[in-house]
């Protein structure tokens, strides 16, 4: 069974190789690491780095340096984090891995990118009221569709031998954005339907798929409203399935096309480079729908799902991937994350269990979350339970 750990590409630089590469390979015992190559704002805490404890990390920040000509003329282009400075890290990181017989995976968030989404609205989602959700980028902008490619070449430059392919899909309306505030209770199905993509991409995808994209913009914006307006109609369950005489769920089927044909081409991409394509599903089987996922599909285009296993125990880590196995993605076509902090885990035999039941389920690929923000306790866990 292959294993790698997450991290960022500051905990490489704040620590240095010698310590970043030593703890993965001495204290965790792993045989690759999966560094961030773009990625999202957040604020964290860092048990054991050396130079600050709480870290702010940019908004949609690149942590390699992006090549000028590949970008000239083109909007969305990735932005070097100001946190690496002159450095490369993904350069430092490939030379290092190469040396000690490491595999170095590229952790890519593509369509929530919160830099280039405020930069460019007109490459974000639109809802039924034409609001830009600008934390993101809409999968179906062609803009989007290029910078994701375009990405992937970048990456291969530095002999990476997979990308794990974060949002790579839709995104709903609630996706944690600092400061992001409800004080009215909206009720599940006006959230949901405040998510869905009504841009001129997007439309013009739905209309290609014969649905009446515009008939399904004006019912949404119609149920939207009814919903904002009265609290006890807010509450009531909707069978979005047969909103609009079942042209919404047309409409997000033909959504599930757009991000099952963005994955393919990035997969290509990939796939020309010598790089695997792993999709990343963190909310698992059955919740994808609003989002464009189509697992069965997705797993025939890309070469390997990978989802969340966080869980406190083995049983609930083996249901987890089971439910992928009933939507069509067998356990060897699988990558599972897990965290062996004290949250999931109360002591190695517990991290070790959990492994050997993916393994046995014939799962070929376990990674752990996440360098700079567990313990080291927590990376000798590591060494513990594969060993």
């Amino acid at each position: 069974m292959e294993s790698s750990v997450l991290a960022f590409a500051t905990d490489l630089l704040d620590e240095g190789p010698d310590a970043f590469f030593g703890n993965l390979t001495d204290r965790a015992g792993v045989g690759g690491v999966t560094l961030a190559s773009v990625y999202h704002e957040a604020r964290d805490v860092f048990p054991h780095n050396p130079r600050r404890v709480v870290q702010y990390l940019e908004p949609g920040a690149a942590y390699f340096r992006p090549d000028p000509a590949r970008w000239a003329g083109r909007r969305l282009a990735p932005v070097a984090s100001t946190a690496i400075g002159e450095r490369d890290p993904f350069a430092e990181a490939a030379e290092q891995a190469h040396r000690r017989g490491l595999k170095l995976h590229a952790w890519t968030v593509f369509c929530h990118n919160d830099r280039l989404g405020f930069q460019h609205p007109d490459c974000s989602p639109a809802n039924a009221f034409g609001d830009r959700a600008r934390t993101e980028l809409c999968p179906a902008n062609p803009e989007v569709r290029e910078y994701a490619t375009t990405l992937v070449g970048e990456l291969a430059r530095y002999g990476v031998d997979a990308i794990r392919a974060e949002s790579l899909h839709f995104h709903g309306l609630r996706h944690g954005y600092h400061h992001e505030r409800y004080f009215e209770d909206l009720g599940p199905a006006a959230e949901a339907l405040l998510g869905i993509c009504f841009c001129d991409h997007c439309r013009a995808a739905a209309t290609a798929a014969d649905v009446p994209a515009e008939k399904v913009r004006r019912a949404v914006g119609d149920e939207i409203r009814a919903r904002l307006t009265d609290e006890r109609r807010a509450a009531e369950p909707a069978a979005l399935d047969a909103l609009a005489d079942g042209t919404v769920a047309a409409y997000l089927d033909a959504a599930t096309l757009t991000v099952t044909s963005l994955a393919a081409e990035v997969a290509e991409a990939a796939a020309q480079h010598g790089m695997r394509l792993t999709f990343m599903d963190g909310a698992g089987p059955g919740k994808g729908w609003l989002s464009g996922i189509d697992l069965p599909a997705l797993a025939a285009a890309t070469h390997q799902i990978e989802t969340l296993g966080y869980a406190r125990t083995p049983e609930e880590v083996r249901e987890k991937v089971a439910a992928f196995a009933l939507h069509g993605v067998r356990p060897e076509e699988m990558a599972v994350i897990l965290r062996p902090m004290a949250s999931d885990c109360d002591g190695p035999a517990n991290l070790a269990a959990k492994i050997d039941m993916l393994r046995a389920f014939g799962v070929p690929e376990v990674e752990f979350y996440h360098y700079g923000l567990m313990r080291l306790s927590s990376l000798d866990r590591i060494g513990e339970a594969l060993r």
